[in-house]
């Protein structure tokens, strides 16, 4: 792809990327596998919304318990391994030296994903619990929670082993989300499953852990990749970086305390969701200060990896928006208990998708010194992810109005609102069917590239020395 490897900002390919090739490979192999296993399950679960007889009388395929397996093999089985590859690649770059302990992520990510295998095959007999985002069955969890360990331990080592003293904002998001995520995933796990509180204080822990998973770990990896590839690819300093400390500090602090807007209107004090409220305002500050160090990716002068994080970065800025706008207790009323929740899920997890997706399309090269093979697939993942997450977050949200207002009406019945929504809900299914197709263009790509020998004069082209490499990084 000559828009991805003709490139001022082309990096190397060093004793660094060989070092890891290996292990990040596996995850990133294991990532795409889940990612289409999970659209799959996404598709199954919306021909279910509104056609209630499809599969009705199989019990492992159920509504309840499809809507468990699709959130969790795409949240613990996509999210968790892709964003383990990219951010331990992004670290051990910057660190300045080959990766330590990659035997620990081999053995963690082998571990988390027969975890996460065994945890699905729970769920489908029955044994899930029955927090959102959270619904493997309890024994599985502290094995999950060792293997990630595992699996970070390598990034660690690499902030704490680094060769230069200065850090940049890539290494601080990353580290961030590698620290934090074991922190909130035992106190959910001690605190709703192994010790439980009581009454209602466990939708408050469910809520909390809940958008942690989104706040303060899915979207660290992404901003990390951002603050990477950016400035990379377009040769230049970013603009305002001395300002992006303060986007850093903002996630951290304020990114876990929104959780409680789930929980208007619910049997729990009020102070919880007017924090919330509160938090998801102030949230706004982080948006704003990383919209200004990276509105450069916008100008994606026709590189696919930029317009893949361009598009990505548009639903995160659109995410912190709408989750503002939408914690307020006026539009809660509409939008509250509707597949409008549905669609702020689709859409912050849509973000994380394409960002990683322009990680992806960045460093695989890097990883195995060979350029994508072929252009054309390229180009085809990227409209039909694009097409694909528009159109199911747009049909989603629409429905999920209309079906708030409805049910706002005394006067109709659920099967009148049923009929309301059952175009939009078709609809959103053509899109999740393009994003399957488009995710199974990606993980063919990935697997033709794993099996191709580098051309020499494909290796050629990332020998170049990094000028950037610590700059702007």
């Amino acid at each position: 792809m000559t828009t991805i490897l003709h490139n001022p900002a082309a990096a190397e390919v060093s004793d660094i990327d060989r070092s890891a090739r290996c292990s990040l490979s596996f995850l990133i192999f294991s990532a795409l596998g889940w990612l289409v296993a999970g659209g799959v399950l996404a598709l199954l679960n919306l021909i279910q919304v509104h056609t209630p007889s499809f599969l009705a009388d199989c019990a492992w395929f159920s509504y309840g318990r499809l809507q468990a397996l699709q959130e969790t093999a795409l949240f613990y089985g996509w999210t968790v391994n892709a964003g383990l590859a990219v951010g331990l690649w992004l670290l051990i770059r910057l660190g300045g030296a080959p990766i330590r302990g990659a035997n620990y992520v081999g053995v963690g990510a082998v571990f988390w994903n027969l975890g996460l295998t065994l945890g699905l095959v729970g769920i489908a007999a029955g044994e899930m619990t029955s927090f959102s985002l959270l619904q493997l069955p309890s024994h599985i969890q502290p094995l999950m929670l060792v293997a990630f360990a595992a699996c970070g331990a390598p990034g660690v080592l690499a902030w704490t082993g680094r060769r230069a003293e200065s850090t940049y904002a890539t290494q601080w998001y990353v580290v961030a989300a590698l620290f934090l995520f074991p922190w909130f995933f035992s106190v959910a796990q001690v605190m709703l499953l192994f010790a439980p509180v009581r009454g209602v204080l466990q939708n408050a822990v469910a809520a909390w852990y809940g958008q942690n998973l989104l706040s303060i770990f899915l979207a660290p990896l992404a901003i990390a990749v951002l603050y990477y590839i950016v400035p990379k690819i377009k040769g230049q300093v970013l603009p305002t970086y001395d300002f992006a400390i303060y986007g850093f500090w903002s996630l951290v602090l304020f990114g876990s305390w929104t959780g409680g807007r789930h929980l208007i209107g619910g049997p729990v004090p009020a102070w919880i969701p007017t924090i919330a409220i509160a938090a998801a305002a102030l949230l706004l500050f982080h948006h704003i200060i990383v919209a200004l160090n990276l509105r450069g990716v916008f100008s994606t002068e026709g590189n696919v990896v930029l317009k893949f994080a361009a598009a990505g970065f548009a639903g995160y800025l659109l995410t912190g928006i709408g989750d503002a706008v939408f914690a307020m207790r006026g539009p809660a009323v509409v939008t509250h208990f509707t597949f409008f929740q549905q669609a702020q899920l689709q859409l912050a997890l849509a973000s994380f998708t394409l960002i990683v997706f322009a990680g992806l399309y960045y460093l695989v090269p890097r990883l195995f010194g060979a350029a994508w093979p072929s252009a054309g697939l390229v180009r085809a993942h990227y409209l039909a992810s694009l097409l694909g997450f528009v159109v199911l977050v747009a049909s989603l949200a629409i429905a999920g109005w209309r079906q708030g207002v409805a049910l706002n009406n005394a006067e109709l019945s659920f099967v009148a609102i049923a009929t309301q929504t059952r175009p939009w809900l078709q609809v959103a299914t053509a899109a999740q069917a393009l994003l399957v197709l488009g995710n199974l263009a990606l993980l063919v790509h990935f697997v033709r590239i794993l099996l191709s020998k580098p051309k020499a004069e494909s290796a050629a082209q990332f020998h170049q020395p990094q000028a950037l490499e610590a700059s702007a990084s």
